[in-house]
């Protein structure tokens, strides 16, 4: 009972709301949304939801050597993540290299973390919080490095978007036609390693799967267009973690749990609505369409 005596309806919510901190948690918040919503439709069409899940622990000694060292923790993130994203996306073409190489960069990554964590163990809560994020503590500065990434990753997929779709979807005319694939699977990489910077703030290395993958593979059981899937996952990423920060005020439980709750509870009743559909599942990309359609046009 004294544990659970912390949890209840907060009727005070609606005045936490207008607190600033939770003004900076709902722009931070919608940011992160929106970079994993122009970039969710690419991670899942080249399957790199293992290399997301494996970038955001990468990050992590980046973070504990930055809270070592006294430096901001986004900036350790983004070193580690970006650099693990170059190493991973130079590592191969084909699926089994680029997870071999990905498992490989992660256990060191994991090691060094450990290390890193043990000597700043006088930071417990700053790693607890790249763990499991803590998006109520997300100050000015901080989201001014969010709108600045987010700015950048905009102004970056409008530049790449068609060849880097062709080169999602089928890899071997892409690279036969000329488009530079394996430069593209680079690019790719470093963007990604951004929008993990600033999720693993929000939801943390252990839930980021939920905030960065889960929206758009809602929308991609939707929809196939990638245009579609951006705009449906970033709707989907903003309401998760809008209506977690609303949850989270009404009956003061961390935000983190709502927001992956809300995004994981409209993946699965998705997935319900539209079985039918999707019944011959054999966990790869979307289905051939897909590759057939944007094969065509992005080829022109």
């Amino acid at each position: 009972m004294p544990v659970l005596g912390a949890v209840g309806y907060q009727a005070n919510w609606f005045e936490v709301m207008q607190a600033e901190f939770m003004r900076n948690a709902m722009l931070g918040g919608a940011l992160v949304a929106i970079s994993a919503g122009m970039l969710g439709y690419f991670v899942i069409v080249r399957q790199h939801a293992f290399a997301a899940h494996a970038l955001a622990h990468i990050g992590f000694p980046g973070a504990t050597g930055a809270v070592l060292l006294g430096l901001p923790v986004t900036l350790g993130l983004a070193v580690f993540t970006i650099l693990g994203g170059l190493a991973i996306g130079v590592a191969g073409k084909k699926v089994a290299d680029r997870e071999i190489a990905t498992g490989t960069i992660l256990g060191f990554a994991t090691g060094l973390g450990l290390l890193f964590n043990s000597l700043a163990s006088k930071n417990a809560s700053a790693v607890t919080n790249v763990l499991f994020g803590n998006l109520l503590a997300i100050a000015p500065d901080q989201l001014v490095v969010f709108a600045v990434f987010t700015a950048g990753l905009a102004v970056a997929i409008a530049i790449v978007a068609r060849p880097l779709t062709f080169a999602s979807v089928n890899p071997q005319v892409a690279e036969a036609k000329g488009v530079p694939v394996r430069l593209l699977a680079v690019v790719f990489m470093v963007l990604l390693a951004l929008v993990i910077t600033m999720a693993v703030q929000v939801v943390g290395t252990l839930l980021l799967f939920g905030l960065v993958v889960t929206p758009s593979a809602t929308a991609l059981a939707i929809t196939a267009r990638p245009l579609w899937v951006g705009l449906i996952g970033t709707a989907i990423g903003l309401f998760s973690v809008l209506s977690g920060l609303v949850l989270a005020a009404m009956f003061n439980l961390p935000p983190s749990f709502f927001i992956i709750t809300v995004a994981v509870a409209i993946w699965g009743a998705t997935l319900l609505l539209t079985r039918e559909r999707h019944r011959p599942a054999d966990g790869g990309p979307p289905s051939p369409h897909v590759h057939e359609h944007h094969g065509e046009h992005a080829a022109h």
